[in-house]
């Protein structure tokens, strides 16, 4: 626990078995309360890695996408009774070092979500990330910045914390089970009030680490773009979207999940 809050790291994951146990090795001691890693019908034996490593462990019977796998992630830690939750790629993109100090960002008060931001610090681009990648980042970014009215470093880091009354707030049951699903969060976040902080973080690209094509990252572009504009409608009064409205679905009130097997509880 962090100042009495309880902190569950959940771990999105999918062909993930290479780089898992490497993952788990760097996350500080006496930090992590609870682990959940959610297999999002992976093609190698991330579940088997997972079992043996002794994380509990949730298989999506078929592929739900990312966005999908993050609502089983955020459903299960309200259910196991998480106070912060942490989400973390489990392909070591990200560094889990940085777990402690952004669990403390939300349990001090002082934030509701913390980013871990590739661009602060050193930069991305020095830990590999492709240069049409950070141009995108840095375009969408200063986009979302202006038709969102905040100013963040970036919108697209996947190492992300959020506090529980977030989760339990935002209508997440509205989001797209696509990759949009990041970015639909955060401007819900902005929608709703919610005190977002960031941290640096170095960041690794390289084989093993999962990365969108270029079609699907035009595809995410689009729908980054899109947001935002829904947002800005939405906050003039032209166009209200369910996705910033406090009728929205959430997750605490939608059916579970389709039921997958559960190993290691």
């Amino acid at each position: 626990m962090i100042n009495g809050k309880r902190v569950m790291v959940v771990l999105p994951a999918y062909n993930a078995a290479k780089t898992l146990e490497k993952t788990l090795a760097e996350v500080p001691p006496g930090v992590v309360d609870d682990y959940l890693l959610v297999d999002d019908a992976s093609r190698d034996d991330t579940a088997a890695q997972a079992e043996r490593l002794g994380i509990p462990t949730v298989v999506h019977p078929r592929n739900r996408g990312y966005g999908g796998n993050q609502k089983t992630c955020y459903t299960e830690a309200l259910g196991r009774g998480a106070d912060i939750v942490v989400m973390l790629h489990p392909d070591y993109q990200y560094t889990p070092k940085l777990i402690g100090s952004m669990a403390w960002m939300i349990a001090s008060g002082e934030f509701d979500v913390c980013l871990a931001s590739r661009i602060l610090g050193t930069g991305a681009l020095k830990g590999g990330m492709p240069l049409y990648k950070y141009v995108s980042n840095r375009f969408l970014t200063a986009a979302e910045n202006v038709l969102l009215g905040v100013k963040l470093s970036e919108y697209h880091t996947g190492y992300r914390a959020f506090s529980r009354e977030v989760l339990e707030t935002l209508p997440l049951a509205e989001n797209s089970d696509d990759f949009v699903f990041d970015n639909e969060m955060l401007a819900q976040a902005v929608a709703f009030g919610f005190r977002i902080g960031e941290i640096s973080c170095p960041t690794k690209y390289f084989p093993e680490a999962s990365s969108i094509n270029f079609r699907r990252s035009v595809i995410y572009g689009l729908g980054v773009l899109g947001t935002a504009v829904k947002f800005r409608l939405h906050r003039w009064g032209v166009r209200r979207s369910p996705l910033f409205g406090k009728q929205g679905r959430r997750l605490a009130e939608e059916a579970p999940p389709p039921s997958g097997a559960v190993q290691g509880v």
